[in-house]
């Protein structure tokens, strides 16, 4: 229960069992065109270019940047967590000049705060984290699409943490390259990272376009500067996933299909449903922890559905609260990271594990921790809170 990853879903787990077959197996193409399409509905897009990347999801998040930007162009990133950091490292590992705005951890941005830095900076791409599992904030995107299209920038977004649980409109919304991985609100394991590109990235990343020498079919490489990933290239990615089949890398089955299954889950129960339930079962957990007495972290209103920070109370040793869960109860929550490790928990209510009767055994738990670490809490006050939640969403 903690921010991810979380418990898979049996489903999940299952058609990971299932047999191995060669990469260019008929049976195993038409699985990766239906596992494309899937993943369309996930993502809110009819963008051709939806596919997985082999990897977790800093995979996704450095094939993404790796192949839409060139050395020297400028990257703007907005930090308000951990992950917005990751964002301009690995930018600046790349060779992009990177620049960022700040804001304070547990706040996000207003689309008037990232216009005024892209008119200021002029970069090639704006690189923004939609929800950051360190501060569980989620960023506003609805505006950002035409701000950049606007501005002539590419709009490139991690929503690892955030897609299925939180709205993400792919298409209305106008975003050019999104990312993601199974381990959150996709109820699945890490290891693949479903993407999906615009026609706009996949003009850019198409200009960059080379074939290694050992396959080459004659066809003619972009006139840009080659992307300097072998593995992360999404031009001969492409070229893997689409018509063509020409070979990149040998793909991850067992991933395949369970990536598959995570897509098949949520495409059957809707993708708006799936972001309600979320929403149910996470404010169910932040109220049954307000009740208990404890602080939310942030500005609440731009907090994620599926995970909630907060603050640990004076004179707790927080990491040996957490441990105590952990190993007398089988529970795992977080604490965070930078300046905020040790101020605070994070509790998760996600994909597989975002459930009624998750949600009420963890508040038990809390109750009964914090009650052996000396806080004075209410009998029953957070289990009777979320129940309250649950009999008012009916």
């Amino acid at each position: 229960m903690g921010p991810g990853p979380i418990n898979a879903d049996p489903r999940v787990t299952r058609a990971m069992s299932a047999a191995l077959v060669g990469q260019y197996d008929p049976w195993m193409t038409e699985t990766m065109n239906e596992t494309m399409a899937l993943y369309r509905d996930v993502f809110q897009t009819e963008n051709e270019w939806t596919f997985l990347i082999d990897g977790t999801s800093r995979a996704g998040i450095e094939a993404a940047l790796v192949s839409l930007v060139e050395p020297g162009e400028k990257v703007l990133v907005p930090v308000f967590g951990r992950f917005g950091l990751l964002l301009k490292e690995i930018g600046e590992r790349i060779g992009a000049d990177v620049v960022t705005i700040e804001t304070e951890w547990g706040q996000v941005f207003t689309p008037e705060q990232i216009e005024q830095a892209i008119v200021a900076e002029r970069p090639s791409v704006l690189a923004v984290v939609q929800g950051d599992t360190s501060t569980t904030m989620n960023q506003p995107l609805e505006d950002l699409g035409e701000i950049c299209r606007r501005h002539g920038v590419l709009l490139y977004t991690d929503v690892t943490a955030s897609v299925a649980g939180n709205e993400l409109r792919t298409d209305d919304w106008g975003l050019d390259a999104v990312t993601a991985g199974l381990q959150k609100c996709l109820a699945g394991p890490s290891g693949s990272s479903p993407i999906t590109l615009s026609d706009r990235a996949v003009e850019k990343i198409r200009t960059r376009r080379h074939v290694e020498a050992g396959i080459a079919d004659g066809s003619t490489a972009g006139p840009g500067p080659v992307i300097r990933s072998n593995y992360f290239d999404l031009a001969q990615i492409m070229d893997y996933w689409g018509p063509q089949r020409l070979n990149h890398h040998t793909e991850a089955t067992s991933m395949l299909y369970g990536a598959r299954e995570c897509a098949r889950l949520l495409t059957q129960e809707g993708m708006d449903r799936a972001v309600a339930r979320h929403a149910l079962h996470g404010h169910a957990m932040a109220s049954g922890l307000a009740a208990l007495g404890l602080e939310l972290f942030g500005d609440q209103e731009h907090r994620m559905n599926n995970v909630v920070a907060v603050l640990i109370p004076e004179g707790i040793n927080g990491d040996a609260v957490r441990a105590s869960i952990l190993s007398d109860y089988g529970i795992e929550i977080g604490t965070s990271f930078g300046p905020l490790h040790g101020r605070v928990w994070r509790i998760g209510t996600m994909g597989y594990n975002a459930r009624r009767d998750a949600v009420m055994t963890t508040l038990s738990v809390m109750e009964s921790v914090l009650r052996a670490a000396g806080v004075s809490v209410v009998a029953g006050a957070g289990t009777a809170t979320a129940l309250e939640h649950y009999q008012d969403a009916a």
